[in-house]
């Protein structure tokens, strides 16, 4: 008898299992979601920094707010010896209207970013911002790090 009851309630526990499993699962698993996640977040990450102009110089201080902005501007950067890049591009002051009429998107609208090394000539970025106005590009910004209290 007790080898009958024993395995009638395990049937009848099979039973209800069965009858589980043919219901439909209400939960969403969010676990695969997240992990997904996560691992993009990581990634973008560490691609981040690397997805910035590649020109290594050394921008001054300022206590000026950031500008904001809907579209990714084109980056001029003037080394401390000079030399002058659009984007990663090296060019000469000369070339340099010219290639901005070719690459700017929005015509004169197009948002204009100097980098310029803090030891880099002053007549030189002068120069270089002079005859970016003159051409007629009118949104020109200096990109400038945030000062900090010593």
């Amino acid at each position: 008898m007790g080898m009958q009851a024993g395995t009638g309630g395990g049937d009848s526990g099979g039973r209800r299992r069965r009858r589980r499993r043919r219901q439909p699962i209400s939960e969403i698993n969010v676990t695969p979601f997240v992990d997904v996640m996560l691992v993009l977040l990581i990634i973008f990450m560490v691609a981040a920094p690397l997805l910035t102009v590649g020109v290594p110089i050394d921008l001054p201080e300022t206590r000026a707010k950031a500008l904001e902005g809907d579209t990714e501007p084109i980056t001029i950067s003037v080394t401390a010896d000079g030399l002058i890049f659009i984007q990663d591009t090296e060019i000469q002051i000369d070339e340099v209207v010219s290639k901005l009429e070719a690459i700017a998107q929005n015509g004169y609208d197009e948002r204009i970013y100097v980098r310029g090394d803090q030891e880099s000539d002053y007549g030189t970025m002068m120069r270089l911002m002079g005859r970016i106005n003159a051409a007629g590009f009118k949104r020109l910004g200096l990109v400038t790090l945030e000062e900090r209290d010593s």
